[in-house]
């Protein structure tokens, strides 16, 4: 198999973050294409053609064409057996994805660029109320995660003593929640978790301002 790979992503994107530590992890090599988010280039008909929604990242990689990071995840647990991103077991997948989803799917999207961007329109809000919202979103989301959290098998990481897809998610959703003066500081399952992470090499080479 071809690892040969591109990843088309955002420095700041939470969803590329994910990719990028994944990609770490496993030790592929990967070419790194910006879309910048901030000058609308993934409204392009170029990022289009590519990623029919129009988001980051896509992940060029053996002959395909991906989309949405925890598919992509997924794809490189599936083909590299050493990758370990998901437990072995049923109810241990059903639980990191579980914790994936709350971070992913709950937390991010209504923090997103462009929906925080819409709402502030709609609303004629300004910086100080961006702020409160994403502080308001992320504060409750990471809380209910460090509820999660509480469980016998969360062990060094979010699910048992090998760091895994969940992990991949949590670690952007707090430099997000530090960029923002989010309140995390109370986590303490969750602050455990990210030092952790963040001594590993393939989450610190993905951090954002490692690739900016």
């Amino acid at each position: 198999m071809s690892t040969d790979a591109i990843l088309y992503d955002y420095w700041r994107s939470s969803a590329s973050y994910r990719v990028r530590i994944a990609l770490n992890s496993l030790g592929i090599e990967y070419k790194s294409v910006s879309v910048d988010l901030l000058q609308a280039e993934h409204k392009g008909n170029e990022n289009l053609a590519r990623n029919p929604q129009g988001l980051v990242p896509t992940l060029v990689m053996d002959g395909h064409s991906m989309s949405q990071s925890l598919a992509m995840i997924e794809y490189l647990n599936e083909t590299f057996p050493q990758a370990r991103f998901l437990p072995a077991d049923a109810s241990g997948r059903q639980r990191v994805r579980a914790i994936s989803y709350a971070i992913a799917m709950e937390i991010h999207p209504v923090c997103n660029l462009r929906v925080v961007s819409h709402v502030l329109s709609l609303t004629g809000g300004g910086d100080n109320a961006r702020i409160e919202w994403m502080r308001k979103f992320i504060s409750e989301g990471l809380l209910s995660v460090e509820r999660m959290l509480q469980d016998s098998n969360t062990g060094l990481f979010c699910h048992g003593d090998t760091p895994g897809m969940a992990d991949f998610c949590l670690i952007p959703q707090i430099y997000n929640a530090k960029r923002w003066g989010a309140e995390i500081g109370n986590l303490s399952r969750i602050n455990e978790i990210a030092e952790r992470c963040n001594d590993l090499p393939g989450f610190a080479a993905a951090h954002p301002d490692r690739v900016k």
